[in-house]
């Protein structure tokens, strides 16, 4: 199993270390098609390569004119199956901690919740493996308080870094009024503000955490971010009978999210490569936004 894996592993990181030839050769290929389009002369510096570049793009199709990334291995096997995850935490978890970790068990359809116990890092991802979990999500604290959740997907990577605040816990909203049940049908996903490429990789680390879900699943989760923090709500909604109106109620936990690293490797790996991380001062004003 480990060899296999490491095998994996360099198989991965061979093909993502061709990613940037491949960018470059579909850069001259897309120039050159738009010249021979245009009615326009070949560039300069590609005319000594014109010949070979016109044989590769008759060669092309929709699907392999497009360029593969590193995501695409990632995420390869994401329509093949649901999405497995296995739920833990730091050791010794308060219980503040441990009732968090129950309410998100509830979150993920089909998750897994265990007792860390004495297990080190390579042990709980190995065992994952074996288990054949697409997903690792961790949770931390600080003082009895939830401060921060790791989302590691497997085998490859990559692996978000997320600080927790503002946590409130389902038996902790004041208006028990609207508090509706909670279900573990597949839930439909909001993914509001994330519009940039950072907004876009987050998203989609997010949104392979759920299965897809039924048309008629009365379930929605939502993730929006507004400044770099993401906000998530959990409602049921019902449509009264004669009515075009919808009722929304509230089922839980909420809490905000911000991303502070991404790294293209599981969680255990001491190797893996920085994708992004945030940096003390790098904004310097309101002007820019990470992820939205």
């Amino acid at each position: 199993m480990i060899r296999r894996t490491a095998r994996l592993r360099r198989e991965y990181l061979y093909r993502k270390g061709l990613e940037g030839k491949e960018k470059v050769q579909y850069e001259k290929k897309r120039v050159l098609k738009k010249a021979l389009e245009d009615g326009k002369p070949v560039p300069t510096e590609l005319r000594k390569e014109a010949h070979a570049l016109r044989q590769q793009i008759d060669l092309e199709d929709t699907r392999t004119a497009q360029v593969s990334t590193h995501i695409d291995d990632e995420y390869a096997r994401a329509t093949e199956a649901d999405p497995k995850v296995l739920l833990t935490t730091s050791r010794e978890p308060s219980s503040r901690l441990s009732q968090f970790a129950k309410e998100l068990k509830l979150i993920f359809p089909g998750a897994v919740r265990i007792n860390r116990g004495g297990q080190v890092l390579t042990e709980l991802m190995e065992a994952a493996r074996a288990g054949g979990y697409s997903d690792v999500v961790m949770l931390h604290e600080h003082r009895g308080e939830p401060d921060g959740m790791v989302v590691s997907h497997l085998p490859f990577g990559p692996t978000a870094y997320f600080g927790i605040v503002n946590t409130v816990l389902r038996h902790d909203i004041q208006d028990k009024a609207v508090l509706g049940k909670m279900k573990e049908v597949a839930p439909h996903l909001i993914l509001d503000n994330f519009t940039t490429s950072l907004g876009e990789r987050t998203a989609n680390i997010l949104k392979h955490l759920f299965p897809m879900p039924k048309d008629d699943s009365k379930r929605v989760i939502t993730f929006a971010n507004q400044k770099d923090y993401i906000s998530f709500r959990h409602h049921l909604y019902t449509k009264p009978k004669g009515d075009k109106s919808i009722e929304l109620s509230e089922v839980g936990p909420r809490f905000e999210l911000r991303l502070y690293q991404i790294r293209l490797g599981p969680m255990d790996s001491e190797t893996a490569e920085v994708e992004w991380a945030i940096r003390p001062y790098m904004r310097s004003g309101k002007k820019q936004r990470m992820a939205s």
